[in-house]
């Protein structure tokens, strides 16, 4: 039901009231381009259902609020990706069924294009065999199960329109709620990350095949993409000089210099002088900096959701030993421990980050949350700023063989060798020997429960400030 709302409110008020028609634009010239992205569930009932209920709810807002003449501008059209949260490192092949059930969910309930997920995305990035799996997931469904031939076949079923119009209903009043208050993107951040703990939260009271229930004895090794970073940044190196050596370089820098003036004077098209810059040959970064000139550099909110972890969870004991250990530390040290939740490289991925320093923080910890797109050398600097007693990395996108040593290095050059480094994200296991011998104390993996990874970096602080009084 929020995320319903969450789109429908952000789309149809943000995109369409405040920015189409304020640039002169009629409802009817741009609402049939818009397109949605839509992430697909377990829950299976309830997938369908919200689809359906989006497409009822966008068609209402717009005719209500914008009155179009073209019967398109109220049609929602989606993408759907079958989930990533999901997946499972342990038994991974179980993640083929998950994702076909997925996938089914989507095409039953309308969505125009899909992305399946890999089984091993919870080990890896998906290798060429894990990549022709998901594919042809979606062939099948397509070409060999039949179920694209017929539009909306849950249609007439008592559960499915009840259901159907208990998500419309919900949705309905959170967007309600929405255009009231008119905060609708801090809304959406923090509701947004407030749902994702409580999905985290439901591995402790729902089955999860191979993770809470029905586990192997002994894990499979499953073979996973080793992708070498140093050998990919040369190539993209050597890629960019010899673009630059090529191409004209008067010609770039009038286009880059069309860029900042419109930017400046808000007079021309910004897209189209990108467009015009990029077949000149400027790179990204340079397209980029021609603006950020002007506008300046976006920073991602880092704030948390104070208390959502902990009104998710609910009282629990594991919970609270863990809170207890922490009053104890604080007692013991005259402060509390503090961790730096950090993103290194061009990692975009920072829910799961921030759900970390979330359930960190309501345990007792302090936390510093670091921007997006560091580089190790910033990260050391913001945790000697910070005084933390550890760095966690989040790494979902297989840098943390070339990011996690360049971390350690600079914290060793710092002469602040002492902070630990930990480790949570989507790691191989066929790596952690290699990020050990690199510098990190501890590994979480997908699926590692939250209060469980609280008390093991608390007690590697602990037996950290334990080793320093001995020496001292």
């Amino acid at each position: 039901m929020m995320k319903v709302s969450l789109t429908a409110d952000h789309k149809a008020f943000v995109f369409t009231n405040l920015t189409g028609l304020k640039a002169g634009l009629t409802i009817d010239e741009f609402a049939p381009r818009l397109s949605f992205f839509w992430g697909i569930g377990m829950n299976f009932y309830m997938e369908i259902a919200k689809m359906r209920a989006a497409r009822r709810l966008w068609a209402q807002l717009i005719q209500d609020h914008f009155s179009p003449k073209n019967p398109k501008s109220c049609i929602l059209r989606t993408h759907s990706q079958t989930s990533g949260w999901s997946l499972t490192e342990q038994d991974p092949y179980n993640n083929i069924v998950r994702t076909t059930i997925e996938a089914m969910a989507a095409v039953f309930g309308g969505t125009q294009s899909l992305h399946t997920n890999s089984f091993d995305e919870a080990l890896a990035l998906p290798s060429k065999a894990s990549a022709r799996i998901a594919r042809n997931t979606q062939i099948i469904l397509q070409e060999e199960s039949g179920i694209p031939h017929v539009i909306d076949p849950w249609g007439g079923s008592y559960l499915m329109e009840a259901l159907t119009n208990e998500v419309y209903e919900e949705a309905k009043k959170v967007v309600e709620e929405v255009f009231i208050i008119l905060k609708y993107i801090h809304f959406n951040n923090f509701t947004i990350t407030s749902t994702v703990l409580l999905l985290f939260c439901t591995i402790t009271t729902e089955t999860i095949v191979g993770v809470n229930k029905y586990r192997l004895e002994k894990e499979e090794s499953v073979d996973v993409l080793v992708v070498d970073n140093s050998l990919v940044r040369r190539t993209q190196i050597n890629k960019i000089n010899h673009i630059k050596d090529s191409r004209d370089e008067k010609k770039v820098q009038e286009t880059l210099n069309a860029l900042t003036e419109c930017a400046r004077t808000h007079e021309g098209n910004l897209l189209a002088l990108a467009i015009e810059a990029s077949r000149a040959r400027a790179t990204v970064g340079e397209i980029s900096y021609a603006m950020e000139k002007v506008f300046g550099r976006h920073v991602a909110s880092d704030r948390m959701v104070s208390g959502a972890y902990k009104t998710a969870f609910g009282d629990n004991e594991e919970l609270t030993i863990v809170m207890k250990k922490i009053e104890e530390f604080n007692e013991n040290e005259g402060r509390r421990p503090r961790i730096l939740v950090a993103k290194m490289g061009q990692d975009g991925h920072d829910r799961g980050a921030k759900v970390i320093a979330t359930g960190f923080a309501d345990m007792g910890f302090d936390v510093d949350i670091g921007p997006l797109f560091q580089t190790p050398e910033e990260v050391a600097q913001q945790a000697v700023d910070a005084d933390v007693h550890v760095i966690g990395v989040s790494s979902q996108a297989a840098s943390h063989r070339t990011l996690v040593p360049e971390l350690s290095k600079a914290l060793q050059e710092m002469q602040k060798s002492d902070i630990i480094i930990v480790i949570g994200g989507v790691i191989p296991p066929q790596d952690y020997d290699f990020l050990y011998q690199a510098g990190a104390s501890a590994i979480f993996g997908p699926g590692t429960r939250i209060p469980v990874a609280a008390m093991q970096v608390l007690d590697l602080i602990s037996n950290n400030k334990k080793k320093e009084k001995a020496r001292a």
